[in-house]
């Protein structure tokens, strides 16, 4: 996301704010890969379809559907031309000009039951990039070290190409399949607009309509070499964008006063930079944290189960809270200054300064309650907030008792020579929360081995792969579809 900071803000935010920064650049990569050997796979060896599939990669990165304005039609014509070869009948689902999604599906009856079908989704655009903060060319797919690098490679072209692989997996192998399984390519998942998969939903529901549904939103934890745990997305934050808006006199920067609206949003700013909401504790984080702590080393561990508790629990919060920022995210309610805007000349002070505020709340929690703590804290009439249009809106969770996350949890422990399974709840918004207001059993597996420090480059510069981790994610997903919808 580029930010626009004039002069005037700049010098004053970096002051109040200094972030420490490490370029990704400068982090020591990691391709060490799980040394364990899995079962062999129901899908069969999948050995040639992944090496088929990072072509495939390869090829989608290059298509530029940086969002806005998306241009996901040219990647779904291309996807079509696989699953035309494959003998597929795949079909455009148009929701904008040169913007489209791609459906095809793998028939178990002349009589679809929704109820049972099983949906593989994946978003075809991606965020865009700054190509001078870039080692390489964000859409050149260029390997290096066992990485494929590209805007996209995680999310989530990377998921596309392996959805795709499945697919055609099971197709080659002629099993018979007791439940429909349906692809789908969806365009807008990056802004949420009038190609979302709720435009697509509206317009197209029939077309794709299913009971289950495998997605991005999961992970698979690898640490030291080895898969830790795999984290299964079950449920979601809801993304809401709240603008920040200082006023004040305008004037001639030549005689400063101290109604200047840039200094009062800089103040402000600084504030809800440290500002920390009140851990809640959902169904499916109490869970997961339950089920990771046995997996931590005895002093998080320690802390881990202390987390709710009446002598410990404050304490424990913000221990767990600093030692991994996306614990953080998952006990409360977040708040991410994003976007800075003020003045038109450095001569001239401006009447009106503004800051976008990227709000992720925890299902159940409402905007209106954190915009009167955000007001308290800031405490100054000079400031507003202004809820923006197209917030998210909070879903059902996913059942952790039904058959599919039971099926789920078995092949991943069968995959990654018995790693645990926990319940996730994300802190970045998917088209799952959709699907799941559509009564969908939508599960987040994003299947590919990955290290914390892999994983933070998604959105971020030098986006990479290890294209070890994307071959070992090809063969989970495929066990998983065959597994759920070949009958044995």
């Amino acid at each position: 996301m580029h930010i626009f900071v004039p002069a005037p803000i700049l010098g004053l935010l970096l002051a109040l704010l200094a972030p420490a920064v490490i370029p990704l650049a400068a982090q020591v990569p990691s391709t060490a890969m799980p040394t364990v050997e899995s079962t062999r796979s129901p899908a069969g060896d999948t050995t040639a379809l992944a090496k088929e599939a990072e072509g495939w990669l390869a090829d989608l990165i290059r298509i530029d559907t940086t969002n806005p304005p998306g241009n996901e039609q040219a990647a779904a014509k291309y996807v079509a031309g696989i699953l035309t070869k494959e003998g597929f009948t795949p079909e455009f689902l148009d929701l904008a000009p040169g913007r489209s999604a791609l459906v095809a599906r793998l028939r178990s009856a002349a009589m679809p039951d929704p109820s049972r079908a099983l949906l593989l989704v994946a978003h075809m655009d991606v965020v865009g990039v700054d190509k001078s903060k870039w080692t390489v060319d964000p859409f050149g797919a260029v390997i290096k070290d066992g990485y494929m690098y590209g805007r996209g490679s995680i999310d989530d072209k990377g998921m596309l190409a392996a959805n795709l692989a499945a697919f055609i997996a099971l197709k080659r192998s002629n099993a018979r399949i007791n439940r429909d399984v349906i692809f789908l390519a969806t365009a807008d998942e990056e802004q949420g607009g009038e190609a979302s998969i709720r435009m697509l939903i509206a317009k197209y529901w029939d077309k794709f309509a299913a009971g289950f549904a495998l997605n991005e939103g999961g992970r698979v934890i690898l640490n030291n070499g080895k898969v830790q745990y795999v984290a299964v997305q079950a449920s979601e934050k809801v993304p809401v964008d709240v603008a920040v808006i200082a006023r004040g006199p305008s004037g001639h920067a030549s005689v400063p006063t101290k109604d200047n609206a840039v200094v009062h949003l800089a103040a402000a700013i600084a504030k809800i930079g440290g500002y920390s909401a009140p851990a809640r504790f959902t169904t499916i984080v109490r869970r997961y944290f339950e089920q990771l702590a046995p997996l931590e080393d005895d002093e998080m561990a320690k802390w881990i189960r202390s987390l709710d508790t009446p002598d410990r629990g404050e304490h424990a919060q913000r221990v767990v809270s600093d030692a991994n920022p996306l614990w953080n995210s998952m006990l409360r309610d977040t708040v991410a200054p994003t976007m800075l805007n003020a003045g038109v000349r450095a001569n001239v002070i401006p009447s009106e300064a503004r800051a976008m505020l990227n709000v992720r709340l925890l299902p159940g929690d409402t905007i209106d309650v954190l915009i009167a703590a955000l007001t308290k804290l800031v405490d100054d009439p000079a400031i507003r907030f202004e809820v923006q249009p197209d917030a998210g809106l909070a879903a059902p969770p996913s059942s952790l008792e039904s058959d599919f996350y039971a099926l789920i949890t078995k092949a991943a422990s069968q995959e990654f020579n018995g790693a645990p399974v926990l319940p996730f709840l994300s802190a970045g918004a998917t088209d799952s929360a959709q699907l799941r207001l559509h009564n969908v059993q939508s599960y987040g597996v994003s299947p590919f081995p990955m290290t914390d420090e892999d994983s933070r480059r998604m959105h971020a510069d030098d986006e990479r792969i290890p294209l070890a981790s994307f071959d070992k994610g090809v063969d989970f997903l495929a066990r998983i579809v065959s597994e759920f919808a070949a009958t044995r």
